[in-house]
């Protein structure tokens, strides 16, 4: 895996080759969640330290007794009730999506006094069994996010639809992004990684590529 960790790595460099762009501009985001510790360990040694988790209890769990000099992002959905618990352990959040989340995350970071780096997800293909925003709706919750709720918004996330082509959800969150004053853009993941470097990625979410297939149960 440490192998697999090296090519990936190789992809990314010559994607921002390709498109131009500096090296190391982009993050590899190691997607760890639900993977066996016997799979992360390698990549761990092999020193990666980005990774991405999809649950916090089961993040807490796999990751409290390895959590220093890591950045862990949570990038699967967030229900309003782990929101303490995702704010004292994540360093970013990648899926703010919803009026009461981010209602819910200031009075978290407030009470706290400190706060992740948070990410507004779009729901790029306007999915009903997908999270996050629509695109119509993008624009007025970022500035809901800032005026309302006095959160801080780093960038954007987007999972496509997998069946379509995704150079143009990529594009059109870029598109929202320039417009909003962001220029951090978390898209793409093992199969269209390269296409979302092109597209002006500045985080890929990659994990079967990089572990191999999940591991459910």
């Amino acid at each position: 895996m440490s192998q697999a960790l090296v090519e990936i790595r190789a992809r990314i460099a010559a994607a921002e080759a390709r498109a131009e762009r500096p090296a190391g501009s982009v993050t590899l985001v190691a997607v760890s969640k639900t993977q066996p510790w016997d799979h992360i360990a390698p990549v761990l040694d092999a020193g990666q330290k980005v990774f991405g988790e999809n649950r916090v209890q089961e993040a807490m769990e796999r990751w409290g007794p390895h959590r220093q000099g890591l950045e862990l992002r949570l990038i699967g959905p967030l229900q309003t009730n782990k929101a303490r618990e995702a704010v004292g352990f994540f360093d970013v959040i990648e899926t703010l999506d919803r009026e009461k989340l981010a209602r819910v995350l200031a009075e978290e970071v407030q009470r706290a006094g400190k706060a992740p780096r948070l990410y507004v997800q779009v729901n790029v293909g306007q999915e009903t069994q997908k999270a996050g925003v629509a695109p119509g709706d993008a624009d007025s919750f970022i500035g809901a996010c800032r005026t309302i709720y006095g959160l801080t918004i780093e960038g954007l996330m987007c999972i496509p639809p997998f069946d379509q082509e995704p150079a143009p959800h990529f594009a059109q969150l870029a598109s929202i992004a320039e417009r909003n004053g962001l220029d951090k853009l978390s898209m793409g993941m093992s199969d269209d990684f390269e296409i979302a470097i092109a597209q002006g990625a500045t985080s890929v979410r990659v994990g079967s590529a990089l572990f191999g297939s999940r591991i459910y149960g």
